[in-house]
């Protein structure tokens, strides 16, 4: 299958913004990850309503600049990737009005850059990709990741750091007590959010289970 197909129906668009949605070669944000966001997207937006075509150019440029997880610079990724994205979808003779929603659906996307979904389309890219973060996809992603980094699984002295400041840099666990458990809590759609407190507990249980075997 061309995996623009997996972009059904808009698969024209994906043509045209594949090959600038992938600029590194990260198993965690990959072509399996895109497609993941917009299954989610398109589920949240079934619920909720919005803009389809524009949701499916913002989930597949919305890793369109890749800046490492421990760059100083991380925290601007979505802006870089939503100043990409709107010179792309200008090209593709996109009006501004819908170029800029999109741009701004990006950047508020991110978790580190902190910047407030204002519009429906940018709170459905927001939770749709947060999903992808957590439940038993998050937990692959994040140990995934943790291991690219030269990260530990946990600390084996104490693994819910009890007796110790969290370090989610030297330890993948500790990641989900500084970002991944808190996630749920912050869903912008109802439909999202119904998602995300599944996963969550998905998150929980996997926790519980490793830790018996720790």
């Amino acid at each position: 299958m061309d995996d623009a197909a997996l972009f059904a129906p808009f698969e024209a668009l994906a043509a045209s913004l594949l090959p600038h949605a992938l600029p590194s070669e990260d198993g965690a944000h990959d072509i399996g990850h895109l497609r993941r966001v917009w299954r989610n997207a398109s589920a949240i937006q079934a619920g909720e309503g919005g803009d389809l075509e524009l949701l499916c150019a913002a989930v597949l440029l919305h890793d369109s600049v890749a800046v490492e997880k421990n760059s100083p610079l991380r925290a601007q990724a979505s802006r870089l990737a939503a100043e990409k994205a709107s010179g792309l979808l200008r090209g593709l003779g996109w009006d501004e009005a819908r170029v800029t929603a999109t741009a701004h659906a990006i950047a508020a996307h991110s978790y580190s850059a902190n910047i407030p979904p204002e519009t429906l389309e940018a709170r459905i890219l927001q939770d749709a990709d947060r999903l992808d973060a957590i439940g038993l996809t998050g937990v692959a992603r994040c140990f995934f990741i943790a291991g690219r980094m030269g990260s530990s699984l946990y600390d084996p002295r104490d693994p819910m750091a009890e007796h110790r400041a969290l370090d989610d840099q030297r330890f993948a666990l500790d990641h989900w007590e500084t970002k991944l458990l808190r996630l749920a809590e912050g869903f912008g759609t109802a439909t999202g959010a119904a998602m995300a407190r599944e996963r969550h507990e998905k998150l929980l249980a996997f926790r519980t289970a490793l830790l018996e075997e720790a």
